[in-house]
């Protein structure tokens, strides 16, 4: 890295003077958004693999040690069958299938609920004498009485529910009733006794219903039978008043003799159209046409010897003429004959208006029989209408009160008998093995458990942690690049120490005074040096032709380590052979003289030129060992330091120390505590902010770099200080380095403890 770096220096004459570069405008830095990964899941699981090992060891090893020193719990099983219950006492049917399969479903689940009523459980207790066994309380003289309204619930009873289990085996009527103990044999003869106290509850239910019913049918079945008698007498009477015998056969004949008339009715009437049209016909003069006049042998005779006459008659005169003899003769004889057939039509008629006539009559008193018949079918039934109604109402009561008087009598017969629709298919053995504690069970269900617990403790935990921990973090809060990524010193819990941390408790004493803020110095091959050679190189490589000149460390919060990363920046920009000046600005709290260890005592500082009792050459001071660094301490302490910084003289003061020095690194006070860094920002080249690793709050961080923005400063980028090497979040993120570092920490010390030596001496005759 350090050769690498040496292409960012420049050649200068040491007669040439140094030039002020204008600070560069702020570069805007993006934000890049990123997607959460696996990877970062798995980085939170291995940073706190601690936590949730002992969580995982706390939970199996609570499980384990109650599993072990719980008693052995057996339970006993006993499987009952439930038919469906014939309770229908009356003789009434109304229920389909789909509703009978309702009702069967609803009295299984009813009678598991009677299982596990109290009521029961507390005929169970007594009957064992449960209170007796040390498992109950071992009171073998409580009592335990029968539950009434209002009275306290007694403790036996909850424990006795609690260990009763009911359940019913799916697609079947069978249920499964089961009772734990630590006695084995109890726990079967609790199933038992539950079961027989079930059964015998059944049946007594079933009893008190029977006799209930057998009592209500009697005082029914008299009444009903009053009503059958009354009934019937009434159906008798209207009998014999209105003279129905033989109402069937009666009635047949009736209808049958109505039928007959009706269609005699039709077939005069038919008859009486047909008359009607013969005698219409003959009263128009066709008589001729009439089937009567056809069928008439005289009619025809005198009508062909008509014909004959007339044919003769009309050759006679055509030969004669109408005088001659033989022709009046014939014309005699056709009148003669016109007399006859004028007659015989006179006589057809009269024949088809008579017929008609009859015809008439006929119709007319088939019609009235009709009517007589029809009234007298009307009134028959009316009278059978009555009749069946009685009929009908005595034998409803009859049948009703035959049906009443049997299901009596069945519930007599079922009330002598013990019979249930319950049956106990596999009564409750003895177990022989226990059913709790599951050893096994509880402790792979505890090692799930506490991994689960532990993962998401680790997982909350990990919300909680609010501050910066990575440069992942870095970038997706502010879009600031990081620029260096500092290790925390090996041995010394992620806190600065002294170079003993490195060194170890044998080192000489002499080489325990350096401090880490000088590590790039004494340590060169250190981890921590190489992250603020990759620092000094990305600030050079920034802008290659005029990289920033003034550089402002400044942090969110105190105790982030800015002091030490801007001596050892600075060390690191001296080490290439520019001059470079180390300021210490934070004039509330001075550093850099501790960290540089300079001589302590009342010197000048930039307090002392600020007030203007001082020159900028009275108050920079040589690095005694390190070349090319000055340093420009604090001075007194001024009871005003904001406006000190905020006056035209560190203007010029900035002025005149860029033509001086290539590289200016000045060390503020923390942004969150003081307005120094932001007044003084606005007058350098560059900021560097220095974020704490896992301490830094992300709010505190964010509100700095706002501060800064809203200056119009330019934000170079973020240093992570006091990264943690060994954490999971250093090993996934910082992966990329292609090699370790640590080694060489003895050999840098060795190599340079003249320097650590000669270095106290200066500081010691300084001091004197």
């Amino acid at each position: 890295m350090e050769d690498a770096s040496r292409f960012a220096i420049r050649d200068r004459k040491p007669s040439e003077s140094l030039a002020v570069i204008p600070a560069p405008a702020v570069l805007p830095w993006e934000q890049m958004p990123r997607e959460p990964h696996l990877l970062d899941y798995l980085v939170i699981l291995r940073k706190h693999q601690w936590l949730i090992l002992a969580f995982l060891l706390t939970v199996v090893t609570v499980v384990t040690v109650a599993s072990f020193k719980m008693k052995p719990v057996y339970r006993a099983t006993a499987l009952v069958e439930v038919d469906k219950e014939a309770q229908n006492v009356l003789p009434f049917q109304t229920e389909d299938a789909y509703s009978e399969y309702l009702d069967t479903e609803d009295y299984i689940e009813t009678q598991m609920k009677i299982l596990q009523s109290e009521t029961l459980a507390l005929d169970t207790i007594r009957s064992l004498d449960l209170g007796s066994y040390p498992e109950f309380g071992g009171n073998s003289k409580a009592q335990v009485m029968r539950m009434a309204p209002g009275e306290k619930r007694p403790a036996i009873l909850g424990a006795f529910l609690g260990r009763l289990g009911v359940s019913r085996v799916p697609n079947s009527r069978l249920i499964e009733v089961s009772f734990s103990a630590q006695n084995p044999r109890l726990a079967a003869q609790v199933v038992n006794a539950h079961l027989q106290n079930f059964i015998e509850q059944n049946f007594k239910s079933k009893y008190d219903a029977t006799t209930q019913a057998s009592g209500w049918l009697s005082s029914e079945l008299e009444e009903l039978r009053l009503q059958v008698e009354k009934s019937e007498d009434a159906r008798i009477a209207y009998q014999r008043e209105n003279q129905i015998w033989q109402i069937n056969e009666k009635q047949d004949i009736t209808t049958q003799r109505l039928a007959d008339l009706s269609k005699a009715v039709t077939d005069a009437q038919t008859e009486l159209a047909q008359k009607e049209a013969n005698y219409r016909m003959a009263q128009g003069g066709n008589v001729d046409a009439l089937a009567a006049v056809r069928s008439d042998s005289v009619m025809q005779d005198l009508l062909k010897r008509k014909s004959d006459l007339d044919q003769s008659y009309a050759q006679a005169v055509n030969q004669y003429g109408p005088n001659f003899p033989k022709v009046q003769l014939i014309a005699d004889q056709q009148k003669e004959v016109e007399q006859d057939l004028a007659k015989a039509r006179k006589a057809a008629i009269d024949g088809v208006r008579q017929d008609y006539e009859t015809a008439l009559q006929r119709v007319q008193l088939l019609q009235d029989e009709v009517n007589t018949q029809k009234a007298e079918a009307n009134e028959m039934a009316e009278k059978l209408v009555q009749y069946n109604i009685l009929q009908h109402d005595a034998d409803a009561n009859k049948q009703l009160y035959d049906g009443l008087q049997e299901k009596l009598k069945e519930a007599s017969i079922s009330a002598g008998l013990r019979s249930s629709n319950l049956r106990i298919v596999d009564p409750a053995l003895v177990p022989t093995t226990a059913s709790a504690p599951q050893k096994t069970r509880n402790i792979l269900l505890s090692i799930l458990v506490g991994l689960v617990g532990g993962i998401g403790l680790a997982v909350f935990r990990e919300y909680l942690d609010n501050t910066v921990k990575s440069p992942d973090d870095i970038q997706s809060l502010t879009g600031l690049p990081s620029l260096a990524v500092v290790p925390a010193l090996p041995g010394g819990n992620g806190r600065h120490g002294r170079l003993s941390h490195l060194v170890g408790d044998g080192a000489p004493q002499e080489v325990t005074s350096p401090r880490v803020e000088l590590l790039s110095y004494v340590q060169p091959k250190s981890q921590i040096s190489e992250a603020f050679r990759a620092l000094r190189t990305s600030l050079l490589l920034s802008q290659a032709e005029h990289p920033p000149q003034v550089i402002l460390v400044t942090s969110a919060l105190p105790r982030e380590g800015k002091t030490t990363a801007a001596v050892n920046l600075a060390v690191t920009l001296a080490q290439l052979g520019d001059r470079t000046l180390l300021v210490d600005s934070d004039l509330r709290k001075p550093g850099i003289r501790r960290a540089l260890n300079l001589s302590t005592g009342k010197e000048k500082g930039l307090s002392s030129y600020l007030a203007g009792v001082s020159n900028l050459d009275e108050v920079t001071v040589p690095h005694p060992a390190i070349s090319n660094l000055m340093a420009l301490t604090t001075g007194p302490v001024p009871p005003n330091p904001a406006d000190l910084l905020s006056s035209h003289r560190m203007r010029d003061a900035l002025l005149e120390l860029r033509r001086r020095f290539k590289f200016i690194v000045i060390d503020s006070p923390p942004i969150m505590a003081a307005t120094d860094a932001v007044i003084l920002s606005a007058l350098t080249d560059g900021v560097l902010l220095v974020v704490r690793s896992g301490s830094t709050p992300k709010e505190a961080f964010t509100r700095s770099r706002d501060l800064l923005s809203a200056v119009k400063s330019r934000l170079l980028g973020v240093i992570l200080n006091a990264v943690d090497s060994s954490a999971p979040d250093y090993y996934y993120s910082y992966r990329y380095y292609p090699y370790a570092y640590g080694y060489g920490y003895g050999e840098d010390v060795e190599h340079n403890s003249g320097f650590v030596a000669k270095f106290d001496d200066d500081s010691s005759t300084r001091s004197t």
